[in-house]
């Protein structure tokens, strides 16, 4: 399948409401790593947080995700960067439901992969997944990432513990692809 394009660029603060707008949807976050209070945050608390990305004060090199249509669907991020051991954690979410299962966030993961190798000179990229997230899971093992193992209770979920799946992806499985 050709994937679509996608682009993905540095946040600006004209994306909080996108951002804001997008978490309302409870279907969209109930897999992301936020606060079980609804909405997950306020309008100057989506700001602050775009603040921060910006100005690279919160660990985060989060990239807002963009269509040929220059339509914001969503963020991919890579944290945890450890520098020492040339690894870190990506995360994404495309929160804009009619782009889901059409390749946007195959085609986001695979830009963010070869920036993190190339500009960060990363060996791995992991993941943390929760293993009911089947969607996810798919998606990952179908663009290369490969298990690792189990997190047990690794997420508190609606007072619930969930397991998480690790996942990774390491610069040499990227450049075989």
């Amino acid at each position: 399948m050709e994937l679509p394009y996608v682009e993905l660029r540095e946040l600006t603060l004209t994306d909080a409401d996108d951002r804001y707008q997008l978490c309302l949807d409870k279907e969209v976050i109930k897999h992301l790593n936020m606060p079980s209070k609804y909405p997950p945050f306020s309008r100057k608390e989506t700001e602050d947080w775009i603040i921060a990305c910006m100005n690279k004060t919160n660990g985060y090199q989060q990239k807002a995700i963009m269509t040929k249509e220059e339509k914001h669907i969503g963020w991919v991020d890579l944290k945890n960067i450890d520098k020492l051991n040339k690894h870190a954690e990506l995360g994404i979410a495309i929160g804009d439901k009619t782009y889901w299962g059409k390749g946007y966030g195959l085609s986001a993961m695979k830009e963010m992969l070869r920036w993190g190798f190339d500009q960060l000179d990363l060996n791995k990229i992991w993941l943390r997944v929760e293993i009911d997230n089947l969607k996810a899971i798919t998606s990952y093992k179908r663009i290369g990432y490969v298990e690792e193992g189990i997190l047990r209770q690794d997420r508190l979920r609606n007072g619930e513990f969930v397991d998480r799946i690790r996942m990774s992806m390491l610069r040499s499985e990227f450049l075989d692809k």
